[in-house]
């Protein structure tokens, strides 16, 4: 039986606590609305008056924290309780340079810190779903790699420079959240035109969206705009788009009809819609 820590227990941190404690794990876990910590008792998991508390006598301890800011007060009120052999384990999505600082700064401190960010959410954690993401020195990810397994259905080493897992989790929670917004827009349209919302999920399905990421995205990437689908004839389907959802609210597609204006007026017209990420290519 490991003893572990979790710090933070909101909706993916308790998910984390619970299925650690009903793995056999000795769990100790510290929130500040501490109900959130009792909640999670009739699992086994033991409450903590103060992060301090919490990871003493901890092996590993994990974060699972709003921000940087959280992330560096937490950091310091538990270092009284930890030892020189914890492994601090933090899950929190953060930005990329204070992520490469702090990593920086406790590493020279001796204190032994991975970033851990994950693509999951509560009902895959409790069923070790999902997938996260490692960075930081290769000798200590192997230290703790089959505990990390058991956490989630894939683990991806990205090596040991300390921001490249905070970089991928804001890219992949860009296409998350954009997603989300672009179905909004999406069944805003099929509510204007009297279409089932759950006929027009369905409807998606007949387009492959893999391959869509794959030959737009890796084109967007390598700069090839060669025309498939001109931006003008993109920018008029957006058009239709815009005057069939009417004043109905939209979160996507009018700052798409904006920035396509813009690049058109550049001259840009005739070259594909994949010309949208032009600006992407543009790097210091």
């Amino acid at each position: 039986m490991t003893n572990i820590a979790f710090l933070g227990t909101g909706l993916l941190g308790s998910a984390f606590a619970e299925a650690a404690a009903n793995r056999g794990d000795s769990v100790t876990a510290w929130n500040r609305s501490i109900d959130k910590v009792h909640a999670l008792a009739r699992f086994g998991v033991k409450a903590a008056a103060s992060p301090a508390d919490a990871v003493r006598g901890a092996a590993r301890v994990h974060l699972i924290l709003k921000d940087d800011a959280v992330v560096e007060e937490v950091i310091a009120a538990a270092l009284a309780g930890m030892s020189p052999e914890t492994i601090l384990i933090d899950h929190s999505t953060t930005l990329p340079a204070l992520t490469a600082e702090r990593a920086a700064r406790l590493q020279a401190a001796g204190i032994r810190y991975l970033h851990c960010p994950v693509f999951m959410g509560p009902p895959a954690a409790r069923n070790a779903q999902g997938s996260m993401m490692v960075t930081g020195p290769k000798e200590l990810f192997e230290s703790v790699e089959a505990d990390l397994v058991k956490m989630t259905g894939r683990v991806l080493y990205m090596g040991e420079r300390s921001d490249l897992a905070a970089a991928n989790k804001l890219l992949g929670n860009a296409m998350i959240i954009g997603l989300s917004a672009l179905v909004a827009d999406i069944l805003t349209l099929a509510q204007a035109t009297d279409v089932n919302g759950e006929d027009a999920i369905k409807l998606l399905g007949l387009l492959d969206l893999n391959a869509m990421v794959t030959g737009r995205g890796m084109n967007m990437a390598k700069g090839n705009f060669t025309a498939t689908f001109e931006l003008a004839m993109a920018r008029k389907d957006v058009r239709l788009m815009l005057e069939t959802s009417g004043d109905r609210p939209m979160a996507v597609l009018p700052g798409v009809a904006a920035r396509m204006d813009q690049l058109i007026a550049q001259g840009h017209g005739a070259e594909d819609a994949c010309v949208l990420g032009v600006d992407a290519l543009a790097r210091p």
